[in-house]
């Protein structure tokens, strides 16, 4: 079967991948001690998308937890699933990376990386088909960001055409954690643009919103906002994992969501979002799930897709359904919000259902959306990374750890690049006769 390895980088990963590791186990029906206790058989059929059968019927996690210092990871142990992970694919150094990409991508992480390549190497040997690797971290930090990308571009190394698909937390407009998240940001959106080939884009101000406004919830911990993230990397995925009317994987999502290499940040958002006192006055229809999934104030990431244009887009549906109500709702939401969508697209909408809904609920849909609105976040990134940089401020952390200023101003101005191309496809309509400047030259040669 199309088997996932997962990765997990970080503290913040770490504590995404736990919460994603309870949410996969409660769908598949597997006890905190890897036994399966669940009651439909379809649970078990593809269960070897995430699991690799061991012992005595003992499912186990195909997962690779890193992180340089080895607090969070003993967090995971002591927690009610650390017995779930193989002890030998916990993976940590003992200094940390102390916030600082240099520290994760070249000296502390690059001495970890080749232990950690090598139980990677040994869970991808194991798959009979593997479809590709899944990687969540935080570009803020040191360890996520630094030694994510370099194990994000060592996996691309070894297996180019297998697909890296990586949710990354991104820096938030107003809650920073960190004084030198521009930097850790820039330089790891200068290795996702080329060795990842779809990233999820989620930022934690976002999440905050999300349950404040929706859930309700008066105040938020991290445990929230990343049963957030678990429900949407789950739903990415169930077509791999559960049989359904209208398949898809992570190859064809990435086919049929990226119409330029380097354009691959998508939005991600999940419905239904209820609070717990108005659940039982909720009735879950398909347009009731496509209207919450397409809204604005219900996306992981702080761009309004208002302020760009969708160049594609996917809705994953779970549950029962009519096949005709889906597409009948996709076509009148692209008919109603056609100036929303790049009309040099025509059919910019994928759909997918699958039969078997999350835990607790009838249907659900997750929305991934590739918008030009996502400008926004790496203006922002951008423009702190600017002021600081200018003044040359936090650099020697890095330089001291053998960086070089040529290394800042190239993933400046990849990033900026990035950015005018967003506004380039942005701006770009159907009816323009030279979409690119390829056609000049031939022009002077008829001439002659």
């Amino acid at each position: 079967m199309r088997e996932i390895v997962h990765l997990q980088a970080g503290q913040c990963g770490n504590q995404i991948g736990a919460k994603f590791w309870e949410e996969m186990s409660a769908e598949h029906g597997i006890t905190p001690q890897g036994s399966y206790e669940g009651d439909n058989s379809l649970q078990l059929d593809r269960i070897s998308v995430y699991f690799n059968e061991g012992q005595g019927g003992r499912y186990v996690p195909r997962a690779v937890l890193t992180d340089l210092e080895p607090g969070t990871m003993e967090a995971i142990r002591a927690s009610p699933f650390g017995n779930l992970f193989r002890p030998d694919n916990f993976v940590n150094g003992q200094s940390g990376a102390g916030n600082n990409w240099a520290k994760g991508h070249y000296t502390e992480g690059a001495e970890l990386v080749d232990a950690i390549m090598d139980v990677l190497r040994k869970e991808a040997e194991g798959c009979d088909m593997l479809q590709g690797f899944q990687i969540t971290h935080s570009m803020g930090g040191g360890t996520g960001s630094g030694m994510g990308t370099l194990l994000v571009s060592k996996i691309r190394e070894e297996y180019p055409d297998r697909i890296m698909s990586t949710y990354s937390v991104i820096p938030s407009p107003k809650v920073s954690d960190t004084v030198v998240e521009p930097y850790n940001a820039t330089l790891s959106i200068h290795q996702l643009v080329e060795n990842s080939d779809q990233c999820f884009a989620l930022d934690n101000e976002a999440l905050y919103d999300i349950c404040f406004r929706t859930l309700k919830l008066s105040n938020p911990s991290y445990s929230d906002l990343n049963s957030l993230i678990a429900k949407a990397i789950t739903g990415t995925t169930c077509s791999l994992r559960f049989p359904g009317q209208l398949n898809c994987d992570l190859r064809k999502l990435a086919v049929n969501m990226v119409p330029f290499p380097r354009l691959h940040f998508f939005l991600v958002g999940f419905a239904p979002l209820t609070s717990n006192r108005s659940q039982d006055y909720r009735v879950l229809t398909v347009p009731e799930l496509t209207q919450q999934a397409f809204d604005a104030k219900n996306m992981m990431c702080a761009a309004d897709p208002r302020h760009g244009r969708y160049l594609t887009c996917a809705m994953m549906f779970r549950g029962d359904m009519s096949s005709k109500e889906v597409d009948d709702q996709m076509l009148q939401m692209v008919n109603k919000n056609s100036s929303y969508f790049v009309e040099w697209i025509p059919n910019n909408l994928k759909a997918s259902m699958c039969s078997i809904p999350p835990k607790d609920v009838d249907m659900s849909a997750v929305f991934v959306g590739n918008s030009t609105a996502i400008q926004e976040v790496w203006k922002r990134v951008s423009e702190m990374f600017c002021v600081m940089f200018r003044r040359k401020a936090f650099l020697h952390w890095y330089t001291g750890e053998g960086m070089d200023e040529m290394e800042f101003t190239e993933a400046e101005s990849n990033l900026n690049d990035l950015i005018s191309e967003y506004q380039q496809y942005q701006d770009a309509t159907a009816d323009e006769e030279e979409a690119s400047g390829d056609f000049d030259d031939d022009n002077v040669l008829d001439d002659e």
